[in-house]
């Protein structure tokens, strides 16, 4: 009888403690108060209930009383692999001026928990203030790969840390290992024209292919109206020989890889389609119902005449329809345009003063009753006209 009462007991504490420990695994994350009730000696309960009331005292801005501390302390010795406690016991130690207690606090929570973001966090903000790159971005490249899109919110810290060069080495070791948190930090960084040398620097130029930071890095140079600079990166990282005395890129249409400005941007809209077929011929459909941009490129003359020549085939008498024109960068009215067919004849055109990039563009302008223009333009060249001819 007393055994059977034993067993019975035995299997109701039992119960209980099940019951208790999926009380505090259910309420720990979504009801911290309820896990403590609960449970209140279990050092789950203790932690979640810790947590919360230092993370409100933060947010209200008030000190975090010592009861919580205690509290936390208790679980540490209940939980020793917990990083919860280290963490608390660093930040104590930070707002305490103990920045050596404070590290290897963080360390030590970042030993027990590798995937804990507050503890990476905490340790790259010591390792920046000490300045030692090295780990800082050990830190940091473990918080790309730690914390949802990961890669876009790391890289303004990034782009921050690599206007410092002494960084740069370390930087290229991290860039190599995660292409994804390159390829964001160096677009941040390209988003301003001063970071220039910094982006190519750093770029594995192997990877400029379909990256976003090459385009933005050009496109902030043009804004920024270092047209050479930005031709100069374009080439760069399109792996383009571009000759001295270049004037339009491309001319026999079979650079299909390269991106714009500076080779040519070719549209498919409701305007029409202009597109690159075998044998570097541009195919140029307009649709003859609204105006707009078929092609263009961006490009760097001198000021002076200059002519322009291709080869059309199609019908011309409907390539009416569509024309050349030439404006200066930032500007909206072109300040040389003529139709496409007589064009095909030969163009002279001349390049204003104070215009140091020109936009060469084919576009569509619609008549009363539209008609579509189908053209073929090949051997397209342009050349500068001598003052005797």
């Amino acid at each position: 009888m007393v055994r059977r009462l034993f067993v019975l007991v035995a299997v109701l504490l039992l119960a209980v403690q099940i019951v208790r420990n999926a009380a505090v695994a259910e309420w720990a994350e979504t009801s911290p108060a309820s896990a403590f009730r609960a449970w209140p000696t279990n050092a789950a309960a203790e932690l979640a209930l810790g947590m919360t009331e230092i993370g409100t005292a933060a947010h209200e801005r008030r000190p975090v009383g010592p009861a919580t501390f205690a509290i936390i302390d208790d679980a540490a010795v209940k939980a020793p692999l917990a990083p919860e406690p280290f963490l608390v016991r660093g930040v104590q130690a930070e707002l305490n001026g103990q920045t050596t207690v404070a590290a290897q606090a963080f360390a030590a929570a970042e030993r027990r928990d590798p995937r804990s973001v507050p503890a990476r966090y905490f340790l790259a903000d010591i390792y920046f203030r000490a300045g030692d790159p090295r780990r800082t971005l050990e830190q940091i490249g473990a918080l790309a790969t730690l914390t949802p899109n990961g890669s876009q919110a790391i890289a303004p810290y990034l782009a921050a840390y690599a206007k410092n060069r002494s960084a740069w080495p370390y930087l290229r070791d991290l860039f190599r290992s995660n292409s994804g948190l390159a390829d964001a930090s160096l677009a941040e960084l390209g988003h301003d024209p001063t970071n220039a040398d910094a982006v190519i620097a750093l770029a594995d130029m192997r990877s400029a292919e379909g990256s976003q930071w090459a385009p933005t890095l050009v496109n902030t140079l043009v804004s920024a109206r270092q047209y050479a600079k930005a031709r100069a990166a374009w080439a760069a990282t399109s792996h383009v020989r571009l000759p001295p005395d270049v004037t339009v890129y491309d001319g026999g249409f079979t650079d299909s890889k390269s991106h714009g400005p500076f080779n040519w941007t070719l549209t498919s809209s409701t305007v029409g389609l202009a597109e690159r077929e075998p044998g570097g011929r541009l195919h140029v459909i307009y649709y003859g119902q609204e105006d707009g941009l078929l092609a263009q490129q961006l490009i760097l003359l001198g000021s002076g005449a200059y002519r322009l020549t291709m080869t059309v085939s199609g019908d011309l008498s409907r390539a009416k329809a569509m024309n050349w024109s030439v404006r200066c960068d930032g500007t909206s009215k072109p300040f040389a345009s003529m139709a496409l067919d007589d064009a095909a004849r030969g163009w002279i055109f001349a390049v204003p003063p104070d215009c140091a990039a020109q936009w060469l563009e084919v576009s569509g302008t619609s008549a009363d009753i539209s008609q579509q223009a189908d053209v073929m333009i090949t051997n397209l060249k342009l050349v500068r006209v001598r003052a005797n001819g």
